[in-house]
């Protein structure tokens, strides 16, 4: 790495330490000023209050803390780097600002790579953990983390799952009713007092199985079964998501990404007939997840014309500037994702929309830096 590089990396890394730090703590104090009733209700003791902002930090960081603490930090530091007039000697000697931001891309890519694997390998679970960790103290251990009920249809497999109890922490059903449409035009019927999930397969105990041909009204017994293996497609964590899946309202959809892109990807297989206005909500929340990686290179773009301006400046007003447009973005991402959920904008245009108009806009700005 050139000299050059290595000192601005230097002079905007200390800026961004702050702020992720600053933002963070802040975050933490104002949010226990107001959780710490529910914390005290929950019985939750000091270790588990740690445990609940490590599990639930991690959404703040992809949805707002990252983007943010990047766009303040680089308009903090390209102003201070423009008012001792550090840009124009460095243009001055042939270094193009393409060539100049190198180092601030580099971060932004870094921080948008941090951004998808939290938002696709850690905040699909994080909502779930962060109950259970606020449950946990008040519950009796046999009744933790169960769903009371459960019932969903497979488009795939054609199979009907009603469960009168899951368990999320060992897999465990209890009073299961599975009903498959077979090739053939008939139904069969598996009830089980109990099923576990285990090498791959269903165990099923206290099985009676009946059958209901095309011909029949009714469906006749077909026999019984102490233990019955079954293997389906049906996997615990697929059964996990199906319950995110059928508890997400319109409203908690249009506040930004929730599911994995393979969660929905494997939602979207099993579920072949999915309704218009469902399939406008999973897929503005698809590309919203493929999106959000990329605000942190918008920020960049955007932040490059506002602190690179010739002259000198105050460091305040870069400051002042990141205010401006972190509301101008969010206002623009909220709007813009609320309508893709609503089925008024093609959900690739309602999710790439503010990145689209923040690296536009910094692009034009960026063509009249002198």
């Amino acid at each position: 790495m050139r000299l050059l590089d290595r000192y601005l990396l230097r002079e905007l890394l200390v800026p961004l330490g702050y702020c992720l730090g600053g933002f963070l703590i802040f975050y933490v104090a104002f949010d226990l000023i107001f959780q710490i009733n529910r914390f005290l209700d929950a019985r939750l003791l000091f270790w588990d209050i740690v445990e609940y902002y490590v599990v639930t930090l991690p959404e703040l960081l992809v949805e707002q803390v990252l983007p943010v603490s990047l766009l303040l930090a680089l308009l903090y530091s390209t102003t201070n780097h423009s008012r001792h007039n550090e840009l124009t000697a460095i243009r001055a000697a042939g270094i193009g600002l393409w060539r100049l931001a190198v180092p601030y891309f580099a971060v932004g890519a870094l921080f948008g790579a941090a951004v998808f694997l939290i938002g696709e390998f850690w905040l699909p679970s994080a909502d779930a953990r962060a109950k259970f960790i606020l449950e946990r103290r008040q519950m009796e251990p046999g009744q933790r983390d169960e769903a009371t009920r459960l019932d969903f249809y497979n488009d795939a497999t054609r199979s009907d799952w009603n469960m009168g109890r899951f368990n999320r922490l060992t897999s465990e059903i209890l009073q299961l009713r599975l009903a498959t449409t077979l090739s053939n035009g008939s139904v069969r019927t598996l009830d089980a007092g109990r099923a576990l999930y285990r090498d791959g397969h269903w165990l099923l105990y206290g099985v009676l199985t009946w059958i209901r041909l095309p011909s029949q009204s009714a469906p006749s017994p077909a026999g019984s079964n102490a233990v019955l293996v079954l293997t389906v497609p049906e996997t615990p964590a697929w059964i996990q998501s199906e319950l995110k899946f059928n508890t997400l309202s319109a409203a908690d959809a249009a506040k930004g990404p929730v599911f994995s892109i393979r969660e929905i990807m494997d939602y979207l297989r099993l579920h072949p007939q999915t309704d218009p206005r469902k399939k406008s909500i999973l897929l503005t929340q698809l590309q919203g997840r493929l999106a959000a990686p990329f605000t942190c290179l918008a920020v960049v773009l955007i932040a490059l014309p506002f602190g690179a301006r010739a002259g000198r400046h105050n460091v305040f007003v870069g400051v002042a500037s990141s205010i401006f447009i972190c509301f101008a973005y969010f206002i623009l991402q909220r709007i813009s994702f609320g309508l893709g959920v609503g089925g008024y904008l093609p959900p690739i245009l309602a999710a790439w929309l503010p990145n689209i108009v923040c690296g536009g806009t910094g692009l034009l700005l960026l063509a009249r830096v002198r």
